[in-house]
């Protein structure tokens, strides 16, 4: 017999599981509602079957709670930061374990959860998760399929939330006022004069994108740019601007491994929101790849998401949300380990500089771009993928707007030159000093 008023036993025997109170009001396919009243809360969480639940006990963590948003057995009324952003809340789902706990708490729980009709099979996971993977990690052919998952979903739909700028990474927020755009900018000039771009040089970056680092060190700074991407949508898209740019005769964009380039040497590197995609196994290689592109002399600017070591490993556990859904195979490394692959490669670090503050602007910009164009997100990539980003998208805001969680680094690098020099200039007020083409 299937039970009247879910709602109040079923945030009970949450509560009783996760062994904290959950300041969350929660509404159950039945109409019925617990929790702190609408007025105290403001986000409601919405359980619209049963199937929500079945997704929540076959996975219970993390997972299991996106399997059932993404689908859309649960929702979310009212402020998705609001909920996500509950002191600890995600934390102790994301790392709940039924084995520590008393056998009498789980077989309550387990008992309502019964009751409820919650029981079954497991459900079919959302059709836009990652689940059989194909070949070694991290091998060319493997890592190409996993960018063109992220990235090769439609230019349209990115472009609903990164504005004109078709950048996806961490603006620079000079003035918090200026806008999306303005920040794009901003970071892409602060990219240029870290490297002391000068007319004629020759510039590799790395992980190109749709190409907006690359037209604006053409166009700013008379400098000559290879891009490369695994994304073809990327690689057309890139294309295309730059022809509509008249940028053609000094930028050329490829479809290629950072592996697979061959005619080095470029005076500068810039490798921008790519190396959460090499993964600590290849940071060496990768860093030795580099080093050996640049020549003796230039820079090379690293900017990439870092987490703080204090944060515990993830090994062996159950597969997260961000595995599943947004970058197959993505490895978000400390900082240390990036610094110490460059410098055993013989690379000079020579700055870091955290853009955490910057990364979290950014993304909230990101989130308001998407739910003002949700209906056209849908229409472009489904439900299921817009909800996939919505959450993607807020829950890094909220991560990034706290220390000791995730940071995110520009780190600039020299390879020595032959009489062993760093050739920079002592001061930072010297080496960010602007050498625009037009100046």
């Amino acid at each position: 017999m299937i039970m009247k008023s879910a709602a109040p036993r079923l945030l009970s025997a949450f509560e009783s599981l996760l062994g904290v109170p959950l300041p969350v009001h929660v509404r159950c396919w039945d109409g019925s509602e617990a929790g702190p009243p609408d007025t105290d809360t403001q986000a409601r969480v919405v359980f619209r079957s049963r199937r929500a639940l079945r997704r929540i006990l076959w996975a219970p963590n993390e997972l299991g709670l996106t399997r059932a948003y993404i689908s859309g057995d649960l929702d979310i009324d009212g402020d998705l930061y609001a909920l996500l952003g509950v002191p600890d809340l995600v934390a102790r789902i994301g790392d709940h374990r039924l084995g520590g706990l008393r056998p009498r708490t789980v077989a309550r729980a387990a008992a309502t959860f019964v009751r409820l009709g919650a029981v079954g099979p497991p459900p079919r996971p959302p059709a836009v998760e990652i689940r059989n993977r194909r070949g070694t990690r991290h091998s060319r052919d493997r890592d190409s399929e996993s960018v063109s998952h992220h990235y090769d979903v439609g230019n349209d739909f990115y472009r609903l939330f990164l504005g004109p700028s078709m950048v996806y990474s961490c603006g620079y927020w000079a003035d918090e006022k200026a806008g999306l755009d303005t920040a794009q900018l901003d970071k892409c000039d602060l990219v240029c004069r870290k490297l002391g771009l000068e007319p004629g040089m020759r510039l590799l970056d790395v992980g190109c994108g749709w190409g907006s680092l690359a037209m604006h060190a053409a166009r700013e700074y008379a400098v000559d740019v290879v891009g490369v991407t695994l994304s073809r949508e990327q690689r057309d898209l890139a294309t295309t601007r730059i022809a509509r740019a008249g940028l053609s005769d000094r930028i050329g964009i490829r479809l290629q491994d950072y592996r697979d380039i061959d005619d080095g040497p470029f005076d500068a590197i810039a490798s921008v929101g790519m190396a959460e995609h090499v993964g600590l196994v290849n940071l060496p290689l990768y860093a030795a790849d580099l080093y050996a592109l640049l020549r003796p002399g230039g820079r090379l600017l690293n900017h990439a998401i870092a987490r703080v070591r204090s944060l515990p490993d993830r090994t062996g556990r159950a597969p997260s949300f961000i595995d599943r859904y947004i970058f197959p195979d993505g490895e978000v490394l400390p900082l240390s380990k990036t610094i110490d692959a460059f410098e055993r490669t013989g690379l000079e670090v020579r700055d870091s500089e955290s853009l955490r503050e910057h990364y979290a602007l950014t993304l909230r910009a990101w989130v308001s771009n998407l739910l003002g164009s949700w209906d056209e997100a849908v229409r472009s990539v489904g439900e299921e993928r817009a909800r996939t980003w919505l959450l993607y998208l807020t829950a890094s805001a909220l991560g990034f707007e706290v220390p000791n969680r995730l940071t995110v680094h520009q780190v600039l690098a020299v390879r020595p030159a032959a009489d062993g020099s760093s050739a920079l200039p002592r001061t930072r007020d010297l080496w960010l000093r602007p050498t625009r083409a037009a100046t």
